[in-house]
């Protein structure tokens, strides 16, 4: 975790990943700025509205119906009962339950789009989402239900029968499924009253699929760095040259993932004995072998580096949503003037999830090429086949671990298939005749990350074995530390002590096939990516945004 952010993350500054992060997962407290321009502006844009329902201005949402019924007027004497019925009809949820850490990550980013007091609504609602954070308080949501057009009308609807405490709406309280009736009285708080507008800026906004997606590419962070450690395993176990990382290579052919991606395996492998060095075009042709490596080693920069730049992308869209005001109609209330617009579609998260998990599919079908590569003699410059340890016939090796990952690496590129461009042009009686479904794309990719976890777990596996066979077939014995790079050896010894295995010189990871689960290793190294998250921290990140490599040729 990014150790700058503060003890307590506040709601009026700019979020980050990490500070999303904090608050949804880690449960980490939350406040309300105190800066005086920002209250200023909640205050009167509240204020605006307020006074323009009382002198009857049309005002979509206020003195309108919304959405295909927006033709009808609001008699004066109903504007109250307008906001506090019309999100009754979007308790339509279903599916899965959306975890507490998605939700927990939406109502903070609808908190920040009200803070920025072009909404209309009051300080007390804003601090009332605030308390609910802070007690561990949240509305049930579903997957289900959320075209992203209107932003998430449906599953924020669900946060404003919290803020009502209606007795039909469930909330989890410290982690107990009660009703939102009990869930207000056990704070000892009233049910809040909506006044005109705030009903539509609770529930019109694009928080719960950006939240969702922050999430996502918090996970995916995380996954995407054990992925160049496990490749960097592969390279060692391989006995793969470092050559086409050289500096050299990419001067002539400058992409800036593709250059940053060379550099950061480069000082992945820096110091490793089981690679082949090959300074500076120097070449060893053994006989019977290729002069260079095969591509998947070879071209890995420029694999890899249109990824890890759509990465990037895809933060910096997400950040900015989550920063962002996405309800309508917007207040301008130093010009006493409402504006009508489209800020709660949810295009840019849509796809960004869609180019996740297109990519998540490319890098695991790169893993499967290189497994194939570890386990198969004829192109794995000699390891045993199947990675067996002891060569008795009655041992397979991990040759069932292969199989299950090809059971899975197929479904995680099914899953980077595009949904955003899939819509519905007929909902809603044809208002919301363009869509998003940016929370499906981000649902789907929960799906495609819940995968690549365990596909990530298997190639550790895998990693691991292959450097200790090279190290013995190199150095005679499989205890590899001295032989890896720094950066890997660090990952393994903590792979090794994640797993409880002790080092030994005299035996590989896996020696017999009776000796342990490998499904017992599988669920123990996922475990850790959705916890303490060892493994990874031993790692540098594999973000342009977030690495700091050093500016040198490292080959």
């Amino acid at each position: 975790m990014d150790m700058k952010i503060k003890e307590c993350v506040v709601v009026g500054e700019p979020l980050t990943l990490e500070a999303i992060r904090a608050v949804a997962v880690e449960h980490r407290k939350v406040r309300l700025t105190d800066d005086p321009e920002v209250l200023k502006r909640i205050s009167e844009s509240h204020r605006f509205i307020q006074e323009a329902a009382e002198r009857g201005e049309s005002i979509y949402g206020v003195t309108s119906s919304v959405g295909a019924m927006a033709d009808l007027s609001i008699p004066k004497d109903q504007l109250a009962a307008f906001q506090n019925k019309i999100f009754l009809d979007k308790k339509v949820g279903t599916g899965k339950r959306l975890s507490n850490a998605d939700v927990r990550a939406g109502m903070l980013l609808r908190a920040t789009s009200l803070t920025h007091g072009v909404s209309g609504v009051r300080k007390k609602l804003i601090e009332r989402i605030i308390l609910f954070l802070n007690e561990d308080v949240c509305p049930t949501m579903f997957s289900l239900g959320s075209i992203g057009a209107s932003g998430d009308l449906v599953p924020l609807s669900y946060l404003a029968g919290l803020l009502r405490g209606l007795p039909n709406y469930k909330a989890s309280f410290k982690g107990e499924l009660i009703s939102c009736k009990e869930a207000l009285e056990r704070l000892d708080v009233e049910p809040i009253d909506f006044m005109p507008k705030e009903t539509l800026a609770i529930v019109n906004g694009t928080s719960v699929h950006t939240g969702v997606a922050a999430n996502c590419l918090s996970r995916a962070k995380t996954l995407l760095t054990l992925t160049l450690g496990n490749n960097a395993l592969f390279y060692q176990g391989l006995e793969a040259s470092r050559e086409s990382m050289n500096a050299f290579v990419h001067l002539y052919k400058p992409h800036q993932g593709q250059v940053f991606s060379a550099r950061h395996m480069a000082s992945l492998l820096e110091g490793s004995q089981l690679c082949r060095t090959e300074r500076d075009g120097e070449h060893v042709h053994e006989e019977g072998k290729l002069i260079q490596d095969r591509y998947s080693l070879r071209c890995y920069p420029q694999y890899f580096g249109p990824i890890v730049e759509e990465m990037d992308t895809g933060e910096r869209q997400i950040l900015v949503e989550a920063n962002s005001v996405t309800d309508n109609p917007l207040i301008d209330a130093d010009s006493g003037t409402t504006y009508h617009c489209g800020n709660f579609l949810g295009q840019y998260p849509s796809v960004a999830m869609d180019r996740l998990r297109y990519n998540l599919g490319v890098v695991a079908k790169y893993m499967d090429v290189q497994i194939s590569l570890l386990v198969t003699p004829a192109f794995s410059n000699g390891l045993p086949p199947g990675l067996k340890g002891n060569m008795a016939i009655t041992n397979m090796g991990l040759n069932g671990l292969q199989i299950c990952g090809n059971s899975i690496m197929p479904m995680i590129g099914f899953y980077g298939q595009s949904l955003a461009d899939k819509f519905p042009s007929h909902a809603e009686m044809f208002n919301q005749n363009i869509n998003s479904l940016s929370m499906g794309s981000a649902a789907l990719a929960k799906e495609s990350l819940y995968l690549m976890e365990r596909y990530v777990a298997i190639c550790l596996i895998f990693g691991l074995q292959a450097v200790d066979l090279r190290s013995h077939q190199k150095f005679s014995t499989y205890d590899p530390r001295q032989y890896l790079s720094e950066s890997t050896r660090s990952f393994y010894e903590a792979a090794m002590n994640l797993l409880k295995v002790p080092f030994s010189s005299d035996k590989p990871f896996i020696w017999n096939d009776e000796d342990q689960g490998l499904d017992e290793y599988i669920d123990v190294i996922v475990d850790d990516i959705h916890g303490a998250n060892c493994l990874s921290q031993t790692l540098p990140s594999f973000s342009m945004k977030d690495a700091k490599l050093f500016e040198r040729n490292i080959v």
